[in-house]
């Protein structure tokens, strides 16, 4: 058992599946990260801290594709981030689970059918494998009995399990979860970090920026800083 561990721990270690070298990240005509060395491999949960303006956003917007990277190495899910070009951005995505602070659900359709229009967007064309999806994504959350409701009719947290349901649709290699409990109270904030636990301890490797340090306490793991235009991984301290 114990030579098994120690083989998957060096399959991840070697098979990273996010790598920046020596990228110089800007936003318009402002430098907002110099340097950047970072890797990400296969599996782990990382955290992305930082104070407000310090370049969280626009590091995860050069992973998805919505900044550019002009200096540097960058690669993600088998994409290089160096010659992205716009027609590959949508491949890009379809590799990523994106998880906004906002949830960015359709306020106008069900919760089933939210998920079910990503599904359609993303080239899905069976019906009943389209909906056994959709119950799959919903029970990983705890949300199985919640498909039938509007956005309106949950609660931030409940919005928020949905957002993460929606981002594990499309079985993503990496999932970007962009400061996912910033909008949620404290408890509400726990469970939705269960809920990315549990996520990760099933194989998904993570991403997620925040500024609530509470969590880094509750549920260690590795964390990058950005700070001064740099980003570099931090060890936390064990009280």
């Amino acid at each position: 058992m114990i030579h098994l561990q120690k083989q998957l721990y060096l399959i991840r270690m070697s098979n990273p599946i996010l790598q920046l070298k020596d990228a110089f990240i800007s936003q318009g005509d402002n430098l907002v990260l110099s340097n950047v060395n970072v890797e990400i491999n296969k599996g782990e949960f990382v955290y992305l801290i930082g104070k407000t303006g310090s370049g969280k956003s626009s590091f995860m917007k050069i992973l998805y594709g919505d900044l550019v990277l002009t200096e540097g190495e960058g690669h993600i899910v088998g994409h290089n981030l160096k010659n992205l070009k716009d027609k590959d951005i949508p491949f890009l995505r379809r590799k990523l689970g994106i998880v906004f602070q906002d949830f960015k659900l359709l306020i106008d359709r069900t919760i089933n059918d939210n998920l079910l229009f990503v599904l359609k967007a993303t080239g899905w064309k069976d019906k009943s494998a389209m909906n056994a999806r959709v119950e799959e994504v919903l029970n990983k959350v705890g949300m199985k009995t919640k498909g039938f409701k509007y956005p309106h009719e949950l609660s931030g947290g409940e919005q928020q399990r949905i957002a993460i349901a929606r981002a594990l649709l499309n079985n993503p290699e990496l999932i970007l979860a962009d400061e996912p409990t910033g909008n949620l109270d404290p408890q509400t904030s726990i469970e939705v970090m269960e809920v990315l636990q549990d996520i990760n301890k099933n194989g998904n490797t993570i991403l997620m920026a925040t500024h609530d340090y509470a969590l880094l306490l509750r549920y260690p793991s590795k964390t990058l800083k950005c700070d001064e235009n740099q980003v570099f991984e931090v060890v936390q301290r064990r009280v």
